[in-house]
């Protein structure tokens, strides 16, 4: 296929836990291994590390990979989420040549730069130019390459200023800026990214996050790994779920990052009480079910930004003659309140309730939540006098999803927008060629 990036089939992973004495994986693997062989054979194992008697261990296995077959055509940047322990890196590495996997194979079309972790590559005692051109190599930059995209590289980093300084003076801040920018700047077909983005700061993601959009723009590959959902949605036309060393989904990244959440967030769309006896209650009212509906009545746990969204209350009333004020409370995940909203329906405001089930929805609409999570809580009160029915906090949450295509207040901004809410506000500018005419004061020519 003209046109495929990499093709994995039947990839598997096979580490012995307890056993390390065959795990040769890697380069230093090797040399280790040869080196506690020598210090073993003249009598001082434990100086190393380990006795003899724990270098073989239990013999317990573990597939950190099992049977992933997918394929990636270039010019696709594609996200791979999933559980700490799922694979995750583990098959980067056989992607990026690190590792061997112990059966399949996975074949790379195109040179492959890949950043899987922090300074790989980087020598402590030189300084950050030398390591600039040590780095850059390693990651099969020629050095007329390096010395062309060498500004480029220095400005991105931001440490202009310590760059004759050895690196084991620098902040893990500034190790992962210039370890990043010398791997963003390698010119390949294929870039690989593996979570990089929880050591920067907030500016620094945002560079990040822009960068590898314009890479993905400039048709080149991005594998990107991330536990940052709104990063994978945002960057990625593609998301791979793993779970257990296995493809559990791979699709759309909002359907994938759903799944994905779902699982390690305790995020539902719906909240029924089947048990009358166990659900929320006052002396007048009692709460039946809250759901998270799109437009067209279906349920569900996750959002796009540009589209409406209800909030469904349905509740009983147990004495008449009230007059009752449902309301709903959104709340995101730094646990502040977005802002509340009350049943204000003119066919039931002021008016006592009889005995009955209700359905009450509130509708928000497109591009006014901001990307995130978002968590709801219900209540009822009756009114005249005031009498609290009850105030069920966190009764369910769902996602707000945010993409680069299409319309929403993101425009072509790639980084995180912050904000408790995020309307799509109309703009108008407008443009003239001509110089803007100067008027002087009168006062001003007479002096």
């Amino acid at each position: 296929m003209r046109n495929l990036a990499i093709r994995v089939e039947n990839l598997s992973k096979l580490y012995k836990i307890g056993a390390r004495i065959n795990r040769h994986d890697t380069l230093r693997d090797h040399v280790m291994h040869g080196l506690k062989s020598f210090v073993s054979r003249n009598g001082h194992a434990s100086a190393v590390g380990d006795s003899p008697s724990s270098v073989v261990g239990r013999s317990d296995t573990i597939w950190a990979l099992k049977d992933v077959s997918f394929e990636i055509k270039q010019g696709e940047t594609v996200g791979f989420i999933g559980r700490n322990g799922a694979g995750k890196s583990t098959l980067l590495k056989i992607l990026s040549r690190v590792t061997q996997p112990t059966r399949g194979y996975a074949e790379i079309h195109g040179r492959v730069g890949s950043l899987l972790e922090v300074g790989t590559g980087f020598h402590p005692e030189l300084t950050g130019r030398e390591n600039v051109y040590l780095n850059g190599a390693i990651l099969g930059m020629r050095k007329v390459e390096i010395e062309r995209k060498f500004d480029e590289i220095v400005d991105f980093s931001g440490v202009e200023k310590f760059l004759d300084t050895p690196v084991k003076r620098y902040s893990s801040g500034m190790h992962v800026r210039l370890a990043f920018a010398v791997a963003a700047h390698l010119e390949t077909e294929i870039l690989i990214v593996d979570e990089v983005l929880a050591v920067g700061d907030a500016e620094f993601q945002k560079k990040c996050l822009n960068k590898m959009q314009s890479v993905g723009n400039q048709g080149r590959t991005v594998l990107f790994v991330s536990h940052n959902m709104l990063a994978v949605t945002r960057l990625c036309k593609r998301a791979i779920l793993l779970q257990q060393g296995g493809v559990l989904q791979d699709g759309f990244p909002h359907q994938v990052a759903s799944t994905y959440s779902n699982s390690v967030a305790n995020v539902t769309g719906v909240r029924e009480w089947l048990d009358p006896t166990r659900a929320p209650r006052g002396d007048v009212t009692r709460l039946r079910a809250v759901r998270v509906r799109t437009d067209d009545g279906r349920i569900t746990d996750s959002v796009d930004i540009r589209q409406p969204i209800g909030i469904e209350m349905e509740f009983e009333v147990l004495k008449p003659g009230y007059v009752l004020m449902p309301a709903l409370h959104f709340y995101n995940e730094e646990g502040i309140r977005v802002f509340p909203s009350h049943d204000v329906d003119p066919a039931w405001r002021k008016r006592p309730r009889p005995k009955g089930c209700y359905r009450s929805t509130v509708w928000i609409p497109g591009n006014f939540l901001s990307e995130g999570v978002l968590s709801v809580t219900a209540s009822i009160d009756a009114l005249n006098p005031l009498n609290h029915q009850f105030y069920e906090d966190n009764i369910l949450s769902f996602h707000v999803l945010d993409s680069c295509d299409g319309e929403s207040a993101r425009g072509d901004w790639g980084g995180k927008l912050e904000g408790a809410v995020r309307p799509l506000l109309k703009w108008s500018t407008q443009f003239s060629s001509s110089e803007p005419e100067i008027k002087v004061p009168d006062e001003a020519i007479d002096n």
